[in-house]
């Protein structure tokens, strides 16, 4: 018997559809006339807590940390225990397993580690579903791999899966006492993603807090050219007075002198240089989960989360590609469906694509079609299935829009333009111009309304002028300018960030070797981590727009958190190991053997750091924790919250601590 076994029960229903034969819906699995298709419901096992390890960490104590298991134990979740059972019956039945879990990293471990629990000995072979139209499944059961070949893919899931746990279950628990043993009655989860990623926003919001508005002056100058006025800006010397750190002009006297002996001089302007050189813009390439999820939320203000719900929808309704996608490449294979997918775009019910994909050109091949970028999956595309794009959701049409419109720009010319640079000499004042010619549009025809594009078309155009010519001066101006603070994150933004993370480690050597990491989190998780840490009160949004505010709790986790765990420099490191491991290039023991140094040196430094108390009443007796009031077999009484460290304990008085007075000797002593 052959047997499929995919994530979810709608993965298994498309299937089904495309096999021969009879289909006849059973409890937990579907027959067919070429096999049995079965499904889990996302992980079927899970990772097991501490104290399925052994009972006594039941009880959070900073004396059993760190606790990394020597053997690691997976036990079938509650919810999945009579699917479990369809599962290994099927398993035991099988002659032949077919893998259908997603195409990333996380879809190959949640089958694969069910085979294993099962000690599964039977050949596997893997499907790729990265489209579920009936012609891409076809496609996919044709071009069945060995399963083997993506033992590095699953080691790299299992590296994040264990990593996670060694991280979350011993940080939080660290870090969570010594808050509590400070008098903050509080539970800070920690995470290797979640926590850094919270610090960029804590970080953004004092940068805010502490922002002192600096004003400056720009100076520039227009200039006539055989009739043609253009605008250049003034460039200061090496030794100009009145600048500030950041180059600057920030003294009003000295920009008043500047902007007068400008209007006064009498001299011509000379063209120093002028240099045109032919710039080349490649095609847009089409969309990752987090392109597509960062777009949306620009255009039209959609939360990272809700547009991953909404991509998954367009998938199974087949309309367009895997949707937990990172990659923005095609493989070369599929240039065979362009024709299909332009011309369905053309006959859409909306205007805008329709007159787009009508000019499309499919014999253009862009940089997009290259299998040597091609890994599980491929970037988000619009499928060869017709969309009736009337009987979609509103949001579903403008992520539809999105996904089509990357997707026809690949098949528009190149955008090419001139880009001149002057530099002109005015009393005794150097001036800089910039301006292009935009010679052809190219592929940025369907983005000429997006704000960005058209700041960037909208850069003056310099008549044409050779070194020596000396344009007329017509007049100056000075304009008084405030910086201004930087943008609070959005979750659209702070999911940027979070895939753009070489910008915001601290270790400058790390900037460079952390520029080609895909970011932190996965694209599958980025939006999860943000909606939690919203959800957990340790975000909040704010206003329209929906900027990200960090909590009270927040700042505590990230303050009393070291610099190793609230800095994405190590996640990203951690990141970009787990890529290479899914490329073989890097060792699934030695990572973890890492990661538990890591996590039991950070355990010692939360059993040594002092924590700012809080609560009203300092312990007297030790000085390191507060008086709590608590419930005892007598009644009420007031306790260290360094307990059992220190024992002091004072009877309740007035729903305050009776603490005696200290006597003469007592005084003296201390």
């Amino acid at each position: 018997m052959k047997l499929y076994i995919a994530e979810k029960p709608s993965m298994a229903a498309e299937i089904a559809k495309c096999l021969p034969g009879p289909v006849s819906r059973k409890d937990g699995y579907i027959t067919t006339g070429d096999g049995v298709i079965t499904w889990g419901y996302g992980h079927i096992l899970r990772q097991a807590e501490p104290d399925e390890y052994d009972p006594k960490y039941q009880k959070w104590r900073a004396e059993d940390l760190p606790i990394i298991p020597q053997s690691w134990k997976l036990l079938v979740a509650d919810s999945c225990k009579k699917q479990f059972e369809v599962v290994k019956s099927l398993i035991d039945q099988a002659t032949e397993i077919i893998h259908a879990g997603d195409p990333d990293r996380e879809g190959q471990l949640l089958i694969d580690e069910v085979l294993d629990y099962v000690h599964n000995q039977k050949p596997v072979r893997r499907i790729l579903l990265n489209a579920l139209d009936e012609q891409s499944i076809k496609k996919a059961i044709a071009s069945l791999r060995d399963n083997r070949d993506f033992q590095n893919l699953k080691e790299s899931a299992l590296a994040r899966s264990r990593a996670d746990w060694l991280i979350g279950m011993n940080l939080s628990r660290a870090y969570t006492l010594a808050a509590q043993q400070a008098g903050h009655r509080t539970t800070l989860p920690v995470g290797r993603v979640k926590t850094p990623t919270l610090a960029l926003v804590v970080r953004r919001e004092r940068e805010i807090e502490n922002f002192k508005q600096v004003k400056y002056f720009t100076v520039k100058a227009d200039f006539d050219q055989d009739g043609t006025v253009f605008t250049a800006y003034w460039k200061p010397q090496e030794e100009q007075p009145g600048l500030d750190a950041e180059g600057r002009l920030a003294d009003k006297t000295i920009a008043k002198e500047l902007f007068s002996r400008l209007q006064t001089s009498n001299e011509p302007a000379t063209v120093i240089s002028c240099e045109t050189t032919e710039k080349r813009e490649l095609q847009r390439l089409p969309l990752s989960l987090s392109t597509l999820q960062v777009m949306a939320g620009k255009k039209f203000g959609y939360d990272p989360q809700g547009v991953l719900d909404t991509a998954q929808k367009l998938y199974e309704r087949k309309l367009t590609s895997y949707p937990r996608s990172d990659c923005e490449f095609l493989p070369e294979s599929q240039q065979e469906d362009t024709g299909v997918i332009i011309a369905n775009l053309s006959n859409l019910a909306q205007n805008e694509l329709a007159g787009w994909a009508a000019k499309a050109d499919t014999a253009i091949v862009s940089r997009a079609w290259n299998d040597k970028k091609i890994t599980a999956h491929h970037a988000i595309i619009p499928t060869v299935v017709r969309c009736n794009f009337a009987g979609l959701s509103e949001t579903e049409r403008n992520i539809y829009f999105l996904i089509a419109q990357a997707y026809i720009a690949q098949f528009y010319p190149v955008h090419v333009y001139d880009q001149t640079r002057a530099e002109l000499k005015y009393a005794a004042e150097a001036f800089i111009a910039n301006g292009r010619i935009v010679k052809e549009l190219g592929w940025k025809e369907i983005y000429s309304a997006d704000t960005e594009e058209k700041k960037e078309e909208d850069s003056s155009m310099l008549p044409a002028m050779v070194k020596g010519d000396q344009p007329r001066f017509v007049k100056a101006s000075a304009e008084k300018k405030s910086t201004k603070p930087p943008g609070r994150f959005t979750a659209a933004t702070l999911l940027a960030a979070m895939k753009e993370i070489h910008k915001y480690v601290k270790n400058p050597d790390l900037k460079k070797q952390l520029k080609d990491v895909a970011g932190i989190g996965t694209e599958a998780t980025r939006a999860t981590i943000i909606k939690e840490l919203i959800e957990r009160g340790f975000l909040r949004e704010e206003t329209k727009r929906k900027y990200l505010k960090p909590t009270e709790p927040a700042y505590l986790l990230v303050d009393i958190l070291p610099e190793e765990i609230t800095y994405p420099d190590f996640t990203a490191l951690w990141e970009d190991i787990l890529h290479q491991m899914a490329d073989g290039n890097a060792s699934l023991d030695t990572f973890l053997l890492q990661q538990a140094r890591f996590t039991a040196s950070l355990c010692s430094k939360a059993k040594r750091m002092s924590i700012p108390l809080k609560g009203d009443h300092p312990c007297p007796r030790c000085r390191k924790g507060v008086l709590q009031l608590r419930n005892g077999k007598h009644g009420k009484f007031w306790g260290c919250s360094r307990y059992p460290a220190c024992r002091a304990s004072f009877d309740d008085k007035n729903n305050k601590p009776d603490i005696p007075a200290p006597t003469v000797r007592q005084q003296g002593q201390g």
